[in-house]
């Protein structure tokens, strides 16, 4: 399973350190770590369970062992408690010197074709754009969208995913497959693609998990953490990464 990788990959960069702060917000879960890392992670929401009293491990978590609580990701009962697990991942994801690829020749540093068809898991609207002007066709699969209806006809339909991620040359997935634990179903999906992106700010920036895995490259985020403050402060009014942005450091990193 390649949570249980991300988590041994993790390890290192987890020990020692415990949990300074949190916020729980309706769109996104932010997470400092008592070196000031910060990490943030998506709130999938579709599934949480009903009662006003349902979270009760979110004030537990201040000064606990960063190491326990990011396994959350994998024993965590909902979604919720697995993404703090994932917001703690890629919080102590900084400690490690990432080289970012090189751009120049495309998004991602990827060389994509005019003929290329694109799936993308989890829709993120800003690449999503710039993939479609650059290649043949973008395939859209957005569970949380389709059940809420969003995006009508932008969509593929999700029961096509096993028919048409098979003739996808490039693939992105949402880091928040890792969270749902959808991802290696997902990835065994993808025969065809030549590269495997895993995409925004739930990609746990840990490169070493990923090897002899289809997923080529890592682009998540990572935040300043002197702008601490700020961003628990967007997240606890429901702010998404739209209203962050200017805290992000965008990563992308190759995975071999």
């Amino acid at each position: 399973m390649l949570a249980q990788k991300v988590l041994e990959t993790a390890k290192e960069y987890l020990a020692g350190k415990r949990i300074k702060d949190a916020v729980i917000g309706l769109s996104l879960i932010a997470i400092q770590l008592d070196d000031d890392s910060v990490g943030i992670s998506y709130m999938l929401r579709e599934h949480l369970p009903a009662g006003c009293s349902a979270f009760p491990y979110g004030r537990e978590i201040l000064g606990k062992p960063a190491g326990e609580v990011a396994e959350w990701v994998l024993t965590g009962r909902e979604d919720a408690q697995k993404g703090i697990g994932m917001a703690v991942l890629t919080a102590a994801s900084h400690s490690q010197d990432l080289q970012d690829v090189d751009e120049a020749k495309g998004p991602f540093g990827l060389d994509l074709s005019p003929t290329d068809v694109i799936g993308m898991i989890g829709y993120v609207k800003p690449v999503a754009r710039e993939l479609q002007k650059r290649t043949r066709k973008v395939i859209i699969f957005d569970w949380g969208q389709s059940v809420r209806g969003g995006h009508t006809g932008l969509l593929a339909p999700m029961e096509e995913q096993p028919k048409l991620l098979p003739e996808c040359d490039v693939v992105f997935l949402s880091g928040t497959t890792v969270t749902n634990g959808t991802v290696d179903e997902l990835l065994k999906m993808c025969p065809k693609a030549r590269e495997v992106v895993m995409l925004g700010p739930s990609t746990p920036m840990f490169p070493a998990a990923f090897r002899d895995t289809p997923i080529t490259v890592l682009a998540g985020s990572w935040w300043k953490s002197r702008y601490k403050e700020k961003i628990f402060k967007d997240v606890s009014l429901a702010c998404g990464i739209s209203h962050l942005r200017e805290y992000m450091i965008k990563k992308a990193v190759a995975v071999g």
